[in-house]
């Protein structure tokens, strides 16, 4: 499969078609796969969190998700052939599941949220199979309770709609309990679902301006993150000009 090994972790350069082509075999196969997408926040936190980079390195699979990191990789000479957005990802995960008959399970956001996130999916996609839901604001102590009720549904494919390093923990910690076979981390992505979050024309998209589309929305929440962990990011990048292999095996 063929990878990038930089930051210290690996990204995997594929089209989102071929992430759904290799998804599709692998639910139809039975074997179980975890995904995560990686953006220019997430290789600033790895940089300081040795056990969130463990858990991004041991999932199957990394979709370069920020422009940013798309953009960095060119720059130091690796072949990518475009961003694939997890939430652009995850529609079309979850037309595949509609189409191939597979179940889902909803896992994260608040209550509200989650409810009018599977209405608006129902609307839209009247022949998925929605396993079951459990919103995400659930104590610690719960989380043997939370795996128990996500078994019993027996879904094929998980979305975890937590933020990072949340999820990947989550997954990292709980996956070998877990029978679903594919499990996707979808961060905030069940609030654009519900319509409680909007996502960036895709002219800003195409641009590589999203980023700043968000931080508009929140800026209080988002202003640490993208105005400071640019300079975090881009001191990164200069760290990895040493050479690096493309592995394709």
């Amino acid at each position: 499969m063929k990878q990038i090994n930089i930051f210290d972790i690996k990204l995997h350069p594929f089209r989102r078609s071929e992430f759904i082509s290799l998804i599709r075999q692998k639910l139809k196969d039975g074997q179980q796969m975890a995904q995560f997408g990686v953006n220019s926040a997430t290789v600033n936190e790895i940089a300081g969190n040795e056990e969130y980079r463990r858990a991004i390195n041991n999932a199957d699979l990394l979709n370069i998700d920020g422009m940013s990191v798309v953009w960095a990789l060119r720059c130091l000479g690796y072949k990518v052939p475009e961003r694939v957005a997890t939430p652009d990802l995850a529609d079309d995960v979850l037309t595949m599941a509609e189409k191939e008959g597979f179940s889902v399970f909803l896992l994260g956001a608040k209550e509200a949220i989650l409810l009018k996130c599977i209405a608006n999916l129902m609307a839209r996609m009247p022949s998925i199979i929605i396993a079951g839901h459990q919103h995400g604001y659930y104590d610690q102590g719960e989380d043997s309770y939370i795996i128990e009720k996500i078994n019993e549904a027996r879904p094929d494919i998980l979305l975890i709609g937590m933020s990072s390093p949340k999820k990947e923990l989550m997954c990292e910690k709980y996956r070998s309990e877990l029978n679903a076979k594919y499990i996707l981390g979808v961060g905030g992505y069940f609030d654009i679902l519900a319509g409680y979050t909007r996502r960036a024309p895709k002219w800003m998209q195409n641009i590589g301006m999203e980023w700043f589309f968000r931080f508009i929305q929140e800026p209080r929440r988002m202003w640490r993150r993208y105005l400071l962990g640019i300079f975090k990011f881009m001191w990164l990048v200069l760290k990895e000009r040493s050479s690096k292999t493309v592995i394709d095996d």
